[in-house]
């Protein structure tokens, strides 16, 4: 099968492109990073250097595909002049433009649980944009992953940890929070982009700890056995972002999104559509990449 993957050479895109080039499929990677051609063509993909802003390049990218792999990039992370949301809809749109136009009948999409609801979410609210704006594309069968709070996320909270040893958000203590390695996001994706239909949703997730058990597997692997995760409120996560150079509006949907994850409205539809825990990698091995990124 001939395949689009967009997330460039990312924590899922990476693994996802290597798992369908191993099994025999021809790949396209799309990258707005002209220096990350010559590594895609490493693992044996071919390289697509564009903009997802771009219709027309997506479209000609799509063009004679036989399924897409349709992600929308956290830009706005480290590009604090885009709005988050708006940015999710000028791509989800683009993406429904460029598969109609060229004729792409198998997608999927990373979404996001909570990617049902349509309010209360912060950030996640633009999954669920994206996910109104694919579904409505005729004759396109489209799957949408919803995977759990990233793994990955963790990572931010290493300078916390080092400046004043211990974990601090709104959402902790107790809350009980499933999370997800990317390796398991990517093997679900690269399931899924081979069938020609599939489930409309596909929830994903590795393990389902609280935050006390994740800041003691976490302390462990770093030598901090002790290490606590505390709960804070709203208003104090709100200050220490903004104090860490967030603009007060994304502050609010960050600020938005973990409330949700404290309140347990993210994992609602998760334990609602009975969805089971599938993945492979454990919090106790993304641990010992965690104390990697910690002792660097």
């Amino acid at each position: 099968m001939k395949i689009i993957i967009t997330g460039s050479l990312g924590n899922i895109s990476k693994p996802l492109t290597k798992e369908l080039i191993e099994k025999g499929h021809l790949v396209t990677v799309i990258s707005s990073n002209q220096n990350r051609q010559a590594d895609i063509e490493l693992l044996g993909a071919t390289a697509a250097i564009g903009s997802l802003e771009d219709v027309e390049f997506l479209t000609n990218t799509f063009a004679e595909a036989d399924a897409v792999y349709c992600m929308v990039p956290p830009t706005y992370y480290y590009d604090h002049s885009i709005d988050p949301l708006t940015f999710y809809q000028v791509v989800g749109n683009n993406y429904a433009t460029a598969i109609k136009a060229s004729g792409v009948k198998r997608a999927v999409q990373l979404s996001s649980f909570g990617g049902d609801l349509d309010k209360g979410t912060g950030i996640i609210l633009g999954s669920h944009l994206v996910e109104e704006i694919l579904k409505k594309l005729p004759d396109v069968s489209l799957t949408r992953i919803r995977p759990t709070s990233f793994y990955y996320n963790l990572l931010g909270f290493i300078k916390m940890i080092k400046s004043v040893g211990f974990i601090a958000s709104n959402y902790g203590a107790d809350d009980k929070v499933l999370m997800v390695s990317p390796k398991d996001i990517a093997s679900a994706a690269a399931d899924e982009l081979v069938k020609t239909t599939s489930e409309e949703v596909r929830y994903v997730a590795s393990d389902e700890v609280t935050c006390n058990e994740a800041a003691s597997i976490l302390g462990q692997a770093i030598g901090k056995p002790d290490l606590k995760w505390i709960l804070v409120s709203d208003e104090e996560m709100q200050k220490g972002l903004e104090s860490n150079g967030f603009p007060v509006k994304l502050a609010e949907q960050i600020v938005e999104l973990y409330g949700s994850l404290h309140s347990g409205l993210l994992a609602k539809d998760f334990y609602a559509s009975n969805s089971k825990i599938t993945g492979k990698v454990k919090l106790k091995d993304f641990a010992i990449d965690f104390a990697a990124a910690y002792n660097q």
